[in-house]
């Protein structure tokens, strides 16, 4: 009895594991200027377990205020919402640069107003999961340099 629970526990995991996304671009350590219009792709790896898109929020908060990006978590302040709205991640044909999950790419720009130092890009993604299906919320993040 005990190894069935383990075992639905890993397999449940293992399913909302696959259903994650990655920030593909900028990079981390990446350094933007404020004003400057910058790309940001999130990819949505394959999976065998079905899901629905819903949608993506794409934010930037300044973290100069307080000490650098990791003195906090990031997770919990989105700050400037530069993207909210639907996500839908596909296949596209990209010279030179071999195999690439689906992905899709958004184009934000840098507010104005956000000061040198460090500033954490923020990618938070909503999906359903499964047959049943249940709500999956993740949140990704880089830390890029405003210069």
């Amino acid at each position: 009895m005990k190894f069935l629970l383990a075992l639905t526990t890993l397999i449940a995991a293992t399913a909302s594991a696959a259903q994650t996304i990655a920030i593909g671009a900028p990079l981390e350590r990446t350094s933007i200027s404020p004003g400057s219009s910058m790309t940001v792709e999130v990819d949505r790896p394959n999976s065998l377990t079905g899901s629905q898109e819903i949608a993506i929020v794409i934010a930037l908060s300044s973290c100069a205020s307080r000490g650098g990006c990791a003195n906090y978590d990031v997770t919990q302040i989105l700050g400037s919402v530069l993207y909210s709205g639907p996500y839908a991640p596909a296949y596209q044909t990209v010279p030179g640069a071999g195999w690439k999950p689906p992905y899709q790419n958004f184009t934000v720009k840098v507010p104005e107003s956000l000061p040198k130092g460090q500033a954490s890009l923020t990618v938070s993604h909503f999906s359903l999961i499964g047959a049943g299906p249940y709500p999956s919320l993740e949140v990704r993040n880089v830390t890029l340099n405003v210069v």
